[in-house]
């Protein structure tokens, strides 16, 4: 068993981020960013550098992995002492619907909570129904008091008070 294992079953497993991660996490993400957009300026500053736009700034990045292979990831980024921004949430498109996503997210929220924060956060786009109706149920709530978004594709913010 990895040191780096979070919780899971035999067949799905959560890991934490690690170096050797990172071309796993921009593929993820380029892939479904991809399928709906356009890669944009903001994607790739941390799809290339999570360590210095995540980890280094006190966030975490969790993976999931299915039969040996990376399939899903999500990023917890730290904005202050009590809020917490979840991004950068991807699961490969042959697995989507089997619960990964959903792993992801409870896990970021658990972290988000043992770290203290008050608030999370979240920017997505309308047309992504299966990802809203994910945060919904996990108790995201749209809002307007959100920063200015620096992706074209968000016209949706959500948050959760935990």
């Amino acid at each position: 068993m990895e040191s780096t294992e979070l919780a899971g079953t035999p067949e799905v497993q959560l890991l934490h981020y690690e170096s050797k991660h990172q071309a796993d996490f921009k593929r993820l993400n380029t892939e479904w960013i991809e399928q709906y957009f356009h890669l944009e300026p903001a994607d790739l500053c941390v799809l290339d550098n999570p360590e210095e736009y995540v980890l280094q700034r006190g966030g975490h990045i969790f993976l999931a992995s299915y039969g040996g292979q990376i399939v899903g990831t999500c990023a917890l980024y730290k904005i202050d002492d009590t809020s917490f921004e979840l991004g950068k949430m991807a699961v490969t498109a042959a697995l989507q619907g089997r619960g990964i996503g959903r792993k992801l997210a409870e896990a970021a929220i658990a972290k988000a909570r043992a770290l203290g924060a008050r608030r999370l956060y979240l920017e997505s786009n309308t047309k992504l129904a299966p990802a809203l109706h994910l945060y919904r149920e996990l108790g995201f709530r749209p809002t307007i008091s959100g920063l200015p978004s620096p992706y074209e594709r968000s016209d949706i913010q959500l948050e959760l008070f935990l």
